[in-house]
């Protein structure tokens, strides 16, 4: 079968410095734990945790050694605590999202309510919410009437939103009562790079795959946006959840893969699509 890769795929700077970082950690601490997933991609995980990274939910749960603060970040009130434990910490959060944090703070010592487009659950929303006080979280325009009248709106988004949708929500803001708004972008370059890439490789392929972590928001928002282009687009973590029933009938097929997806994922995946012969029945 043929196979077209994306020209913009998989590990992102912020994923491959904080991967960089947790293994220069292991190497020099004995007793290594992240705050969560360091990535949202359970094979990169299970290898981290392989040469012993523990993975935990919650601060409480680290009495001693290093805590390692994943890609995603942290709250400072989290951080504050872990300190104050007397725990090593050492830094991983990529750098946009320390610039989302740092921009919420500075919002607010300058009177305007937080507001940050995004997934409410997700682990760079919680972080940033930790940054400011009562932060307001609005995942879609159902979440609109959350926004208070008469007031300075600062407005700040999920790094691995699409554009598309942050001109959406600030299309609906911009319809609400307030009364001055200020808005900084703050999208991820490279996320919108892969986004562009994926949804122009959709159109030239019959079926198209998008690799990476379920849960992982980035990887999500790639094959939301590669399905309205390509109905034939699934979204699997790795080459053993392929069901090959569904490469019958396809000559060519497209791959991309997320900010949090490692290379010999992507690399493992193509190499055996590659052998697939094609079929009809």
């Amino acid at each position: 079968m043929k196979v077209l890769i994306a020209q913009k795929c998989g590990f992102c700077h912020g994923v491959r410095n904080a991967i960089r970082v947790a293994n220069q950690t292991l190497e020099d601490e004995n007793d290594v734990y992240c705050l969560g997933p360091i990535i949202h991609n359970r094979d990169m995980v299970e290898q981290l945790s392989q040469n012993g990274l523990k993975t935990v939910e919650q601060a409480d749960e680290i009495l001693s050694g290093t805590v390692l603060i994943r890609s995603h970040g942290a709250a400072p009130e989290q951080i504050r605590k872990l300190k104050e434990k007397g725990l090593n910490i050492v830094d991983a959060t990529c750098v946009l999202v320390k610039r989302v944090q740092h921009i919420a703070a500075e919002f607010e010592k300058e009177g305007y309510k937080v507001v940050i487009i995004g997934e409410q659950d997700h682990p760079e929303v919680q972080a940033v919410v930790g940054c400011a006080r009562d932060v307001i979280v609005i995942a879609d325009e159902s979440d609109i009437y959350k926004l208070p009248q008469h007031t300075k709106l600062g407005i700040i988004c999920q790094t691995t939103q699409s554009p598309e949708h942050l001109g959406k929500m600030l299309g609906a803001i911009g319809q609400t009562d307030f009364s001055e708004l200020k808005v900084i972008n703050t999208l991820c370059k490279e996320a919108i790079k892969r986004q562009e890439s994926a949804v122009e490789l959709c159109k030239q392929v019959d079926i198209m795959f998008v690799l990476g972590g379920l849960e992982s928001a980035n990887t999500k928002r790639l094959a939301e946006l590669c399905i309205t282009v390509n109905k034939q687009t699934y979204h699997l973590q790795n080459w053993k959840e392929l069901d090959k029933k569904l490469l019958i009938g396809k000559k060519n097929a497209g791959v991309t893969a997320g900010a949090s997806t490692p290379d010999w994922i992507v690399d493992e995946f193509v190499r055996n699509l590659e052998t697939i012969e094609n079929t009809t029945t």
